[in-house]
């Protein structure tokens, strides 16, 4: 059973997410009521439903569905980026490869979910997931040197996701906790990664959703030879990275309009910023143009101020 970030979906919602995780004893009589109450606590309050709790309702008509992959993040496909100072100085060491990258590529983000849970855990809307994030940055445009992919990271996570009772200014909230690991396959030199447990909390009030994600990382040992496999990669990645990210999300119509913020909040003041904006473009796909300004856009630029443009193809939307 998916969780919902609020106990006011509307009746018939209701009773659809509470037979899709109901034992086959509970007598459908009990489950009516059960919602009937909620909806009318709901009104009572002033709490409506918001865009995630809307999101999840329809993620649960087929997310059990073994011909349907569910989505976690954004998945997105952007042809033609541009940035404003190419990372060449990781690629150093490899001859004179990195003299050839383009300051344009393509950019693209796959990141699926699957439910580990079918009924209710710790609460009556908890749910366990595992989720995958793939990101890649490839040199589509650079020809001469067989348009190799420049950057992949893979992001595996396992996380619980919960609604909560506290209803400020008339909205739902959730928490999320998880782990993570973020690495980009790479060895020795080029490689790069870490692991983090986070937690997650969630506002929404209609259009409107708010995420605010503080997280520790999990230490490793130091290399005594940075030509070494094991031990500690990037030492520093949390100087640039920080140790939370802001992300909140707007829908208006048919456009979604989405920011995400980080900072170390140390005087030398590292972080980044992304903008994301979508919009109707033809039958189930969307336009979607982005932009990020900062540390961290991928793992090998953890350490690199970047400004980047793109433009795309949207198919999955965070509303």
């Amino acid at each position: 059973m998916v969780a919902q970030l609020s106990i006011a979906e509307p009746y018939d919602d209701c009773v659809l997410s509470k037979m899709a995780g109901a034992d086959n004893e509970v007598p459908v009589q009990n489950i009516r009521k059960t919602c009937q109450e909620k909806v009318h606590k709901a009104k009572q309050e002033g709490v409506t439903s918001g865009a995630i709790t809307k999101r999840f309702l329809a993620e649960k008509q087929t997310q059990w569905n073994r011909h349907s992959i569910t989505a976690h993040k954004q998945n997105y496909i952007l042809p033609y980026t541009h940035s404003n100072k190419v990372n060449r100085a990781p690629y150093a060491f490899q001859s004179d490869w990195a003299d050839e990258l383009k300051s344009y590529e393509a950019k693209f983000q796959l990141s699926i979910k699957v439910p580990l849970t079918t009924n209710p855990l710790f609460t009556d809307t908890g749910s366990l997931y595992v989720g995958f994030t793939l990101q890649s940055w490839w040199q589509l445009y650079a020809g001469e040197i067989s348009a190799p992919f420049r950057e992949t990271n893979y992001q595996p996570e396992v996380f619980y996701l919960t609604a909560t009772n506290w209803h400020p200014f008339g909205g739902s909230t959730g928490v999320m906790v998880g782990i993570e690991h973020q690495s980009n396959g790479r060895t020795q030199l080029l490689s790069r990664s870490w692991n983090r447990v986070y937690t997650s909390f969630l506002f929404e009030k209609d259009n409107f959703a708010l995420s605010l994600r503080p997280w520790y990382r999990l230490k490793e040992d130091e290399k005594e030879d940075p030509n070494e496999s094991e031990g500690d990669d990037n030492p520093d990645i949390e100087k640039y990275m920080g140790h939370f990210e802001l992300r909140s999300a707007y829908r208006w119509n048919d456009h979604e309009f989405s920011i995400m913020g980080r900072n170390n909040l140390r005087s030398d003041n590292f972080g980044a910023v992304e903008l994301g904006w979508s919009f109707p473009l033809m039958g189930h796909l969307k336009g979607f143009v982005q932009y990020f300004n900062g540390y961290g856009e991928s793992l090998v630029d953890y350490n690199h101020n970047t400004e980047r443009v793109g433009v795309g193809i949207l198919l999955t939307d965070l509303l």
